[in-house]
């Protein structure tokens, strides 16, 4: 399977704390898609000056605003200056700082404050690598996450909307909004694309595009039979983000430290109808038996 790259894109896989960023090296611009977490911001930032050599990064895009995709953006821009582009629906949140409205507070994440200069909505045509781009819409992980498609090389960067093995938490429909019938719709999309390698937000490029979107569409199926699951899946995920944060957590404070997330403790409410200390014993084992995280004493260790 051909996967390879246009010298003009560098792609750094990342671990799951933080997404994967590309650099794209044009003859007369440098751009980056996606910046990490905040707590790798710096590593983010050596990556991008050793592989720049010297040359200026021009601009910044985000394929969506969760933190872990847009959490160095703060320190790239005060490094390089770097003029930065963001999906347009989400462009008032950000003048504004309104960290409840971008998902930070509810998911207790972190994200240093940013600006924007310019934003990014579908139907938009940019050129990054001296490649053209198109701009696609997909909904589903997050209401307002985009796709950059570049047809002539058949490549596709998918954000979290496809990952080799599964998509990114459904987070809508743990607001009561509808995000089932958008994660399909956007798996569609991407079957119409023709793409030849997938660079997703996590994980390694791949190329098998059609058995990426069949494991998806079954996923989503499963998720989508019973409220419950996606709603243990997103205590999982989020559980799994505070120990590649933090490494190591209390078992003992594990209840009070769920409960403290306003998502988690919604869906502990209201569809999970569990005590906090049953759902954190349940994840706690849930993460154990994934071989996700260890017991080390009284401790829950990161794996």
């Amino acid at each position: 399977m051909d996967l390879r790259l246009p010298p003009s894109i560098h792609v750094f896989e990342r671990g799951w704390l933080s997404s994967n960023s590309i650099l794209f090296t044009g003859a007369d611009e440098t751009a980056l898609v996606d910046s990490g977490y905040v707590t790798h911001a710096a590593q983010t930032l050596a990556l991008v000056r050793h592989a720049l050599a010297g040359r200026p990064l021009d601009r910044l895009l985000n394929t969506h605003l969760h933190s872990d995709h847009c959490g160095g953006n703060a320190l790239l821009a005060q490094a390089y200056g770097c003029r930065i582009a963001i999906p347009g629906l989400d462009a008032a949140k950000v003048a504004a700082w309104d960290e409840e409205a971008l998902s930070y507070r509810a998911t207790g994440q972190q994200c240093a404050r940013f600006h924007f200069d310019a934003t990014l909505a579908p139907g938009d045509s940019l050129v990054l690598g001296d490649l053209r781009w198109q701009v696609l819409a997909a909904p589903g992980h997050d209401p307002h996450a985009l796709l950059f498609f570049c047809a002539s090389e058949g490549i596709l960067v998918s954000g979290d909307a496809l990952w080799e093995n599964g998509f990114g938490v459904v987070f809508p429909e743990l607001a009561g909004e509808a995000g089932f019938g958008e994660v399909a719709a956007t798996l569609e999309l991407i079957a119409t694309l023709d793409a030849r390698v997938v660079i997703p937000g996590h994980g390694a490029l791949f190329g098998d595009v059609p058995q990426a979107l069949a494991r998806a569409r079954s996923r989503l199926d499963y998720l989508s039979a019973d409220p419950v699951r996606n709603a243990q899946n997103a205590v999982k995920v989020l559980l799994k983000f505070l120990l590649l944060e933090r490494r190591t957590l209390a078992l003992d404070a594990l209840p009070g430290l769920l409960t403290s997330i306003p998502l988690v403790e919604r869906v502990r409410a209201k569809v999970l109808a569990m005590e906090a200390d049953e759902l954190a014993q349940w994840a706690c084992a849930a993460l154990v038996r994934a071989g996700a995280a260890r017991i080390d004493g009284d401790r829950l260790t990161d794996v």
